[in-house]
């Protein structure tokens, strides 16, 4: 029945995701990866509770919200001029958090919760905002469609192989005191299918971008996709995968702390939006960053 449920909620949602992220307008875009962030960010501040911690709830949904608000109004492009800003905005938000949190949190009547307070608010925020937010200025990057769906492919490949292959094939734990289920078999797996998809697409990338504007998926503003040098697909490919099988063990570790199997139930068979996002959070940097460093060496 959970597996069912999996699977269920897998066919509804993949469809949506893959249209949002080809069709929707940047504004569009932004905000709905906003609402994403702060369903995430309240879990994870729920999950702070049980490590007898009170965050800066308000103060943090505002602050993520601006965030997502100004990349609404200015999400940047493939020039130089526009990785520069976003780059300039991530890194001074990223600054500032912790100085904004920290001048909030004196306000508390008890002054030893102030500290963690605003530690977990400046946490959530550059661990779940930041990450989205990258994610949404990498769509608008030339060919950015085509690596954002790279980036869930390859993701979703790496997890759904990690799944099957080392739930009944696995033997060697990866990390029982973290994560007892994973292991290096179904690890090993998650790599493979995540190089395998990496290679086709790129392979195949000027017959998919042919398909996607027949479909009307994409526009040719936003790039005809082409092929790579296969060593660094497959290099990108494998950071890409342990970014995220990272990704995954850091949530793992943050609710087996917290005393809990999943962030929430928000999506039957997947658990909470912070389970589901958990690799992308930390594939999604990695790729903006090479693509970021890809702008400016050209």
């Amino acid at each position: 029945m959970e597996l069912l449920k999996r699977v269920l909620t897998a066919v509804v949602l993949i469809p949506l995701v893959v249209l949002l992220i080809l069709r929707a307008p940047a504004p569009v875009l932004a905000f709905v990866s906003g609402v994403v962030a702060l369903a995430a960010l309240h879990e994870l501040f729920k999950l702070s509770e049980a490590y007898k911690i009170q965050p800066l709830r308000i103060p943090a949904y505002v602050f993520c919200a601006l965030l997502f608000l100004v990349i609404a109004i200015h999400p940047g492009g493939a020039d130089l001029v526009s990785t520069a800003a976003i780059s300039y905005i991530a890194v001074a938000a990223a600054v500032l958090a912790p100085f904004v949190f920290l001048a909030i949190a004196m306000s508390r009547d008890q002054i030893s919760s102030a500290f963690p307070a605003a530690m977990v608010a400046a946490f959530g925020f550059a661990y779940v905002a930041l990450p989205m937010a990258l994610l949404v200025q990498l769509r608008e990057q030339w060919r950015g469609s085509f690596l954002v769906l790279y980036l869930l492919l390859v993701v979703w490949a790496g997890d759904i192989f990690a799944y099957f292959i080392g739930k009944p094939f696995g033997r060697h734990r990866m990390s029982p005191r973290v994560s007892p289920n994973k292991t290096w078999e179904g690890a090993i797996a998650s790599v493979v299918a995540s190089v395998a998809v990496g290679v086709l697409m790129f392979h195949y990338a000027q017959p998919i971008s042919s398909a996607l504007m027949r479909a009307h998926l994409i526009e040719r503003q936003n790039g005809i996709f082409e092929a790579m040098p296969l060593l660094p697909v497959i290099v990108l490919s494998v950071v890409l995968n342990i970014a995220a099988q990272l990704g995954d063990l850091v949530e793992s570790l943050i609710k087996r702390g917290a005393g809990t199997k999943d962030s929430g139930a928000i999506l039957p068979g997947h658990g909470g939006m912070l389970d589901r996002i958990d690799a992308l959070l930390f594939a999604a940097p990695v790729l903006w960053c090479y693509a970021a460093w890809h702008v400016m060496t050209q």
